[in-house]
């Protein structure tokens, strides 16, 4: 027991024991040793080992564990350690060749444990150094990868500010990275692609952020390091930066040294390079190398763009024929799209018709119906645009098309062709074939009869021919009663015949149809607005207004119902923000004057009133303002441009050339208002008013004229009261025949009419007429007759724009309808 060891139950060092000190190697306690003495003494030494007792490992200069933590001291037959160093309580192998791990060989009292479980767990790893230049690196190259990601995610949500700053932080940290790799000597373990990533990123966000130099600078960087592979098709990107500024030889420069650089397995790209070549052309106005481009590409890979794109360039030049030719290519491409029947159940199959049902509406049948609306779309804009240039008509050139199209497998599109030729003869003010193309679908399928009937309802409206109007409208809503245009251009027809509620049903009818229908919502506040209901029609214009940001008629209704609600601060702020739309508009700076004139702000009242007259210098009513407004301000000589400018437009009108006067008469210029007062008498004879100034003007200037005039003066007076009394004879004696006692009462009329008209004559002798622009006696004085336009006494005459909504509401621009779109 004095030989073994015992092991501690806690060790769990796997190693342990190789550097522990053999006995069987001490010479000097050979005598002491007894299993040594008994082998010297028989034979015991040389018998082979027991194999299937004791283990043996190659090495052996370990001693075995057991699980019972003892280790057995190595016996040697001859006195010395065995070559084959075998674990201690072994015998020497047969062979000194053997496997090394598993032995058959137990020693005795041990258990089969090759995985070593019986000493407990394994002992924890090493914790890394954090410290350490490798560990460093990797830290840095992570955080490199995750400022990447952040800035691509920043741009999909639309952050392009931030976006850029990342990639801007990114370039910055692998720069430093690069660095701490050449300070450590590890310079060859660079990682390329990591630089790539992060000059890449750069150079998109500085062109997504119109930082187009910079762009350029980067890609440039890359471009030039011949160790970045495939580097060279980022000139597509430059060159696309190129045509963004518009420096189109560059551009075209950098399609074709990129279209070099990619080899013709990639046929996809170099189609796609060599169709924004062409379209540079088409830019630059180069249509023969554009159109080489474009029929490289309709040869080898044939697109609806390409084909469109050539078409132009055939268009520009002229060419009648090869406009044939590439329309027919156009219709001719594929689509690479299934037929909408796969979509349709056609058994009773439970299961079939779930799947039909899971992919009707799925991203890949969305990407399919946009594919062939682009397709209709590009096939319709080209027949529209070479009808009239490849025929001698536009109607001849349609039919052409049509037939084109009927054989092709957009067979659809026909009617749709016919449709927008009746509407090129409106274009061309041909309303009777216009009609006569639109009777003809009558008695195709339900869509096309409902769009052209719809067309027709229009049309009549628009000449004022009520009944018809009404009758297409029923049509079309009888072969689509869903048709929203349809069910306005009817609530249109009822609305004319004044019967608002059946009309504001239609529209409310078309709006559940289609929500997004904005002459239906506009249609119902006007409606809401002659039935008086003012909080629904400012419902209906509000919510119109968050659909159409920037109408100005939209807005116009907002500010009108505001001022009909009697909030005029609305009113005005809504009219501000139609000016910021339609700052060059009149009537909407004249209808800010007068809200803020009848706020009493008569500042900004001027303000806006002379900003409408200097865009439109034709408003009498503006020109009445301004001159009213100089007169009661005391600066009588500003307003005589005004009124002049009245003159002109109102020749015939007497009381602006009396103005003029009176303004040269209150500015002290006597001689002037004499003069054209005098021109004044010789338009108008007849007029007491100036007569009446000439005598008091003539007296205070001591003028001989004098009693010439007041002769005159009186002539006209008198023959002025035997008309009026002549006028109210005939109306007395009018109305003593109806009552049948022409006697009595008609005498004490006359009477009382000659005596009213004495009366009148002394006070007009004595004063100036109730008509004259100013007192005689006092020149400060502004006269009776010329009512301050500025006091609320006057009723303001409704502005053009006012009358414009009240009484041209249902104008062309507001009908329910338009035409089909093109």
């Amino acid at each position: 027991m004095e030989n073994i060891h015992l092991a501690a139950e806690d060790e769990d060092d796997l190693y342990s024991g190789y550097n522990d000190y053999n006995p069987t190697f001490d010479n000097e306690e050979l005598d002491n040793d007894v299993g040594f003495q008994q082998a010297v003494k028989t034979s015991h030494g040389r018998r082979p080992p027991m194999t299937a007792k004791f283990p043996g490992t190659a090495i052996g200069a370990r001693p075995m564990a057991t699980s019972y933590g003892a280790r057995a001291q190595m016996n040697s037959s001859m006195g010395r350690p065995m070559t084959g160093a075998v674990q201690e309580g072994a015998a020497r192998p047969m062979t000194a060749v053997r496997a090394a791990g598993y032995t058959s060989t137990l020693a005795r009292g041990s258990t089969f444990d090759p995985l070593g479980q019986s000493k407990g767990p394994a002992p924890p790893l090493e914790a890394k150094i954090e410290d350490s230049p490798e560990e460093k690196i990797k830290i840095l190259e992570k955080k490199v990868n995750d400022l990447i990601e952040e800035s691509c995610m920043a741009y999909s949500r639309g952050d392009l500010q931030l976006s850029l700053e990342k990639a801007k932080e990114a370039g910055r940290k692998e720069r430093a990275l690069v660095r701490q790799r050449e300070q450590t000597g590890t310079a060859d373990h660079i990682n390329l692609d990591l630089t790539y990533s992060v000059l890449f990123n750069l150079a998109n966000q500085y062109a997504n952020n119109d930082m187009y130099q910079e762009a350029l600078n980067t890609y440039s960087v890359i471009v030039k390091n011949k160790m970045f592979n495939n580097a060279g098709r980022l000139k597509v990107n430059m060159a696309n930066i190129y045509f963004k500024q518009k420096n189109y030889p560059k551009a075209i420069k950098f399609y074709r040294m990129a279209l070099d650089q990619i080899s013709n397995v990639h046929k996809e790209m170099r189609i796609k390079i060599m169709q924004n070549i062409g379209v540079v052309f088409i830019k630059m106005g180069q249509y023969s190398d554009a159109i080489t481009s474009f029929e490289h590409i309709m040869s080898e890979s044939p697109n609806i763009k390409s084909g469109f794109n050539l078409i132009l360039c055939y268009y520009a030049i002229g060419d009648r024929e090869r406009m044939k030719k590439s329309f027919q290519k156009l219709i001719s491409v594929p689509l690479g799209i299934d037929d909408d029947d796969k979509y349709i159940a056609a058994n009773d199959d439970s299961h079939t018709n779930m799947v039909i049902e899971a992919i009707k509406n799925d991203q890949l049948h969305q990407m399919e119906r946009d594919r062939k609306g682009l397709a209709e779309k590009f096939i319709m804009t080209a027949a529209k645009l070479i009808a009239p240039a490849i025929e001698g008509s536009f109607a001849a050139g349609f039919d052409w098309c049509v037939d084109m199209v009927k054989g092709s497998q957009y067979v659809e599109l026909a009617n749709d062709l016919e449709i927008n030729k009746a509407i090129t003869y409106l274009r061309q003010r041909d309303f009777n074939q216009a009609v006569e193309t639109l009777k003809t679908f009558e008695k195709k399928d339900s869509r096309v009869k409902s769009a052209a009937a719809t067309n027709l309802s229009f049309l009549y409206f628009l000449e004022k021919d009520f009944d018809q109007a009404d009758r297409y409208a029923d049509m079309a809503m009888s072969a689509d009663r869903y048709n929203p245009a349809a069910l306005i251009n009817k609530g249109n027809t009822v609305f004319e015949k004044q019967d608002y509620e059946k009309a504001a049903e239609f529209y409310k009818e078309a709006l559940r149809n289609d929500s997004s229908c904005t002459e239906g919502l506009y249609n119902l506040g006007l409606t809401y607005k002659k039935l008086g209901r003012l909080d629904e029609a400012l419902d209906c214009f509000l919510k119109l207004h968050a659909i159409l940001r920037n109408c100005a008629q939209v807005m116009f209704q907002l500010a009108n119902l505001y001022e009909m609600l009697e909030d005029p601060h609305q009113a005005i702020d809504w009219l501000m923000q139609l000016i910021s739309v339609t700052p060059t508009d009149p009537q909407v700076l004249a209808k800010l004057g007068e809200l803020y004139d009848n706020e009493g702000d008569k500042s900004q009242a001027f303000q806006y009133y002379y900003e409408s007259f200097r865009y439109f210098p034709s408003n009498i009513d503006v020109i009445e303002w301004l001159g009213a407004y100089y007169i009661d301000t005391q600066f009588c000589e500003k307003a005589i441009q005004y009124f002049e400018r009245a003159t002109l437009i109102q020749p015939t009108q007497v009381k602006w050339q009396l103005m003029v006067a009176s303004c040269y008469r209150r500015s002290g210029n006597y001689q002037k208002a004499l003069d054209t007062y005098k021109d004044i008498h010789r338009k108008f004879p007849e007029n007491v008013e100036c007569l009446r100034f000439l005598v008091r003007l003539c007296t205070d200037m001591g003028m001989k004229e004098v009693q010439e005039y007041a002769t005159r003066l009186k002539k006209v007076e008198k023959m002025k009261e035997i008309r009026e009394q002549r006028v109210k004879s005939g109306r007395e004696s009018a109305r003593g025949r109806r009552e049948g006692s022409a006697g009595s009462d008609s005498s004490h009329s006359g009477h009382g009419t000659s005596t009213r008209s004495e009366r009148l004559s002394a006070k007009l002798r004595a004063l100036p007429g109730s008509n004259e622009p100013y007192e005689a006696s006092a020149q400060r004085d502004i006269d009776a007759s010329y009512v301050d336009p500025l006091g609320p006494q006057m009723e303001r005459p409704k502005t053009a724009a006012k009358k414009r909504i009240e009484e041209d509401e249902f104008a062309d621009e507001e009908l329910g309808d338009d035409l089909l779109p093109e």
